[in-house]
This record gives structure tokens, sequence and C-alpha cells, in this order.
């Protein structure tokens, strides 16, 4: 039972790592096709005001998908990072690449040193999503077994292509959303038709993706496509698919909190209804719950130190997401901090 529990936790953790750290992959995906530097000067200011504030705090959700495998599903851990560590390694360096790039664009005074790093953050949101989709897809076709060693074959597949690919899709809609809704709060009303026509191409796009990879699962994963197209699964991704006819609907309107939530809402999901249509396995065919799982006592302080966690990240993270919204995250600017009579540290302003 407890196993169950920390498997539906874990599932929830990838999901919120999908939506949270997908949007800042998505912004990345739309700076790196903003154009030169003039005619992507506009489209990358609102990209560094509107990821600024919260971009770091989103990777909380990878860290608990990570400490949930490694204490709670061990044998889960060992096996998919023994047979997918290239893919991921690749992933993890696009992780730092990525936010290297975009801390130290922004404080470069050189042209070129810009253009270098903000090349890094662009090329390594587009990587980092697409590496974590391939292994997704690895463990969706059920490559990834008890014992599987590192091969090609584990992460190159059709399914891992189409999931990686399908992942960078993703990210590209939930970014083109949340720009589009950010560009509204920085009344740029040039930006809200811009991000808009991305949101709307970006899930056409997707939905391509989807059609494509359904017809790929149902030969190369087909436990996956079987839970997909009956029960949970199928409900699930029929509620994905219907937020995203929502997400377009109101993309054609004036862009504001709701779209951002159906975007969301269809992400979510898509990875949830990938969760389900897995069960009752962790790893298709192979590795249930029950046998990935680690000790029952492991399990039971887990559980209750998830619990104590989640308390105090969910409430702080919401309250850093409604402050970002309100606009009141903003960075101080010079003038700022003359205007105030001083300088943060309490020193005279210079």
């Amino acid at each position: 039972m407890t196993a169950d529990l920390m498997a539906v936790v874990l599932l929830l953790a990838v999901a919120a790592y999908a939506c949270a750290g997908g949007t800042d992959y998505g912004a990345g995906f739309w700076d790196l096709l903003a154009g030169g530097a003039e005619r992507g000067r506009r489209p990358r200011w609102l990209i560094d005001h509107a990821m600024a504030p919260v971009w770091e705090v989103n990777n909380v959700w990878l860290i608990f998908v990570f400490v949930i495998m490694w204490t709670g599903f061990p044998t889960l851990f060992q096996t998919v990072f023994s047979a997918m560590w290239l893919p991921l390694a690749l992933a993890a360096v696009g992780l730092v690449l990525r936010g290297a790039g975009f801390a130290f664009r922004k404080v470069v005074t050189r042209r070129v040193g810009r253009r270098l790093y903000g090349a890094v953050f662009a090329l390594a949101s587009l990587v980092t999503p697409f590496f974590l989709g391939a292994a997704a897809g690895g463990i969706a076709s059920g490559r990834v077994k008890p014992g599987t060693e590192a091969s090609a074959d584990a992460w190159s597949n059709p399914t891992s292509v189409m999931f990686g690919l399908l992942a960078v899709a993703a990210t590209a809609f939930l970014g083109a959303v949340f720009l589009a809704a950010d560009a509204r709060r920085f009344d740029a009303p040039d930006l809200i038709v811009y991000f808009r026509r991305r949101g709307l191409l970006s899930l056409a796009a997707l939905v391509v993706l989807v059609v494509i990879t359904l017809w790929i699962t149902s030969d190369d994963a087909p436990h996956v496509w079987h839970g997909l197209t009956h029960g949970a699964g199928l409900v699930l991704a029929v509620v994905a698919g219907a937020a995203s006819f929502v997400t377009a609907w109101l993309l054609t309107r004036r862009p504001g909190g709701w779209v951002r939530a159906s975007a969301v809402a269809a992400v979510a999901c898509a990875v949830i209804a990938w969760g389900l249509a897995q069960r009752p396995y962790l790893l298709p065919t192979s590795m249930t719950v029950a046998e990935g799982a680690g000790a029952p006592a492991t399990l039971t302080w887990l559980a209750f130190v998830t619990l104590v966690a989640l308390l105090i990240v969910v409430p702080a993270v919401v309250f850093l997401y409604w402050l970002d919204t309100r606009g009141d995250l903003e960075e101080l600017t010079e003038a700022d901090l003359r205007r105030g009579g001083g300088a943060p540290d309490g020193g005279e302003a210079p």
C-alpha cells in the first residue's frame, strides 16, 4: 500500500517538473528561435523578465523525483541510471549549462559574451528535455529491464525519439502560453500576438506528434499503448486533449491566468496518463511497483518526510508564483536604488 502511494507521489512529481521546468525550457526554446540581436531583442527581454524571479525554484520537483526514486525505489533507480546513463548525463550537462548560460548572459557586458551565453542557454533548453523524454521513451517501450546494460538502443529507438520530440514540443507549448500571459502583465501587446501565434503553432505540432507517437507505440510499446487506449489512462488522455482545445480557444482571446491553468492541465494529464498506462509496472512487463520498492520501513519514513516537505514547499512555491504574477518580484534597477536612498546592504547608493 505504501509502495503504491509513493509510486503515485513519484508520478505527480514527474508531472510537476514537466510543467514547471517545462515552462522554463520552453522559454529557452523560443529564445533560440527569436532571431538576431535586433529582431529578437523584445522577445528575449520578456523571457529574461518573466523567468528571472522563479526559474531556479522549478528544479525543486526534479529533486523530489530523484529522492523518491533513490530512496523509495532503489532497484528502479539503479536499473534506469545504469541503462540510461548517457542520455541522463547529457540532460544533466544541459541542465547545468542552461542555468549558467541564463545567469551569465545577464551580467556580461560585451556583446560577444552575451551571444555566447545566450546560445548556450537556448541550445541547452532544447537538448535537456529531448534527452529526458528519450529516457522516458526507453522505459515506456520496455527496453529497460533489471540487468539491462547501457546501449544506444535503450534510448535511440522510435518510441524514445518520439518521446523526446514530444517533450520539446510540450515545453515549447507551455513556454509560449506562459510568455503570452506575461506579455499581457508587462503591457506588451505586440508580444501577446507574437507568443500567442507561437503557442497555437506549437500546440498544432504537439497534436501531430501525439498522433504519430500513438501509432508507433501500438507496435513498439504495446503495453503502454493498451494502457493509453483503455481505462484510467484513456480518461486522462481525453482530459489532456480537452484541456489542449480549451487552451487553443483561450489563446485566441486575451491570454490570462486561465490559459496557463489549462495548458498546465493538458501537459500534467498527459504525463499522468503515461504513468497510469504502465500499471502495475514501474518498468513495463519487467518490474512491478512491489518488485521495485524498497524496505517497508524505509517507505513509511519516506512517506512521512515527503508529506512534511510538501506541506512546507508547496505553500511557499504557490506564494512565490502569486508574487510573480502580481509583478512584485521585479529586479531593482540602479535608478530604484537611488530613489530608495540607499544600497541593498545598507551602505550608500553608488
